[in-house]
């Protein structure tokens, strides 16, 4: 039975490492809002001609263009989904719920990555000074105050999606501080549970 998920969690908790893990030792696909638009845009289709306007013009991609390209994704089947950088806002949120319902398929489970905010900017502040170290350049938003701004910018937007799926109870929650093995065992446990459910 296919288990489709909502990874969250602010810039630097880890999702896309433990995205990467689901996608290895579960077969799931990550459905990375970038890169969907990214590969529709180079697909030559109808949808990615549509994709490919509306970013030549310098304007954000609608909701509803979004929405259809996780429809195709959906279509094409497998053992589950990974939803990565979308929903971002309630509308979002309504709108793949909708979606899932007219394919028959739902979202299993919401997890959340909790992290100490103070201990992820020392993290980023690491990483950064190690990157340097190696004689490698520094993302321009390895800084503090950047990272911050970035923070703060996640949890303004997030704060209603949390709201949101815990009451629909699909909101689980995983220690995003614990060492990366941890944590996938947490999510690990979470699928398994959400698949017996099945």
């Amino acid at each position: 039975m296919a288990i489709n998920i909502i990874l969250l969690g602010p810039p630097g908790a880890g999702k896309g490492t433990q995205a990467q893990r689901l996608i290895q030792e579960r077969g799931l696909v990550q459905l990375s809002t970038g890169d969907m638009l990214r590969e529709a845009r180079s697909s030559g289709t109808e949808m990615g001609r549509r994709v490919a306007e509306v970013m030549d013009r310098g304007e954000l991609v609608t909701d509803e263009i979004v929405v259809g390209l996780i429809r195709e994704k959906l279509g094409q089947g497998g053992k589950g989904f990974i939803f990565d950088g979308f929903p971002r806002t309630l509308a979002q949120a309504d709108a793949l719920q909708a979606l899932m319902a007219e394919m028959d398929q739902r979202i299993d489970a919401v997890i959340e990555l909790r992290v100490d905010d103070a201990a992820l900017v020392s993290r980023i502040v690491k990483r950064a000074e190690e990157t340097r170290a190696a004689g490698q350049p520094v993302r321009p938003d390895d800084t503090p105050e950047v990272f911050a701004d970035r923070l703060r910018e996640y949890y303004k937007k997030t704060a209603p999606l949390l709201g949101y799926y815990y009451a629909k109870g699909q909101l689980r929650h995983v220690d995003g501080m614990a060492a990366m093995d941890e944590v996938a065992a947490q999510i690990g446990a979470i699928l398994d549970k959400e698949a017996g459910r099945g």
